[in-house]
């Protein structure tokens, strides 16, 4: 058996506010696990996605989290669960006006595999992009269209230790 507070786990770098990867911390094999708090206008990933391999549970514990999907937009409320087949694009958001608490699940535990795509201004429309680090600012992640190179969204740690938009 592995316990853990979740206060006591490092904020990873993520376009919610807060994002505590609950995985390593409990010692799991083969399930992620991730808590998140999302402010208003903050996402629980970095662009539109599927994973190949990795079926995702979203969990609403406080709050209404909206998900954009090929099908259109899904409301989850607070109790309220949702479910992505491997293959199935979506990326979740807090478009509301109270803070989004939720617990993110996917099995198996396959991060890689699957496609990230974000609109970008330099070609017009939505491309394939790639999540980086960038050399400039430490801790930092960017997200970078494949196809001309530009980077169209970037996120860093705040002074109190939640995330923002750069």
């Amino acid at each position: 058996m592995e316990r853990v507070a979740v206060a006591d786990v490092e904020n990873g770098v993520q376009p919610a506010a807060v994002r505590k990867r609950l995985t390593d911390a409990l010692g799991c094999s083969d399930l992620a696990i991730n808590y998140y708090e999302l402010a208003p206008g903050d996402s629980f990933a970095f662009a539109y996605h599927r994973h190949d391999a990795q079926e995702e549970v979203f969990v609403v514990l406080a709050g209404t989290a909206t998900f954009e999907t090929e099908e259109g937009d899904v409301i989850v409320g607070p109790d309220e669960a949702v479910r992505f087949a491997p293959g199935e694009f979506q990326r979740g958001w807090n478009r509301g006006d109270e803070r989004v608490r939720a617990l993110a699940l996917g099995a198996p535990l396959a991060y890689e595999g699957g496609e990230t795509l974000a609109d970008c201004p330099g070609c017009e429309e939505r491309t394939r992009h790639d999540v980086v680090a960038p050399d400039d600012e430490e801790g930092a992640r960017a997200v970078v269209c494949n196809a001309c190179g530009e980077e169209t969204q970037r996120w860093r740690r705040g002074e109190h230790g939640e995330n923002g938009w750069v």
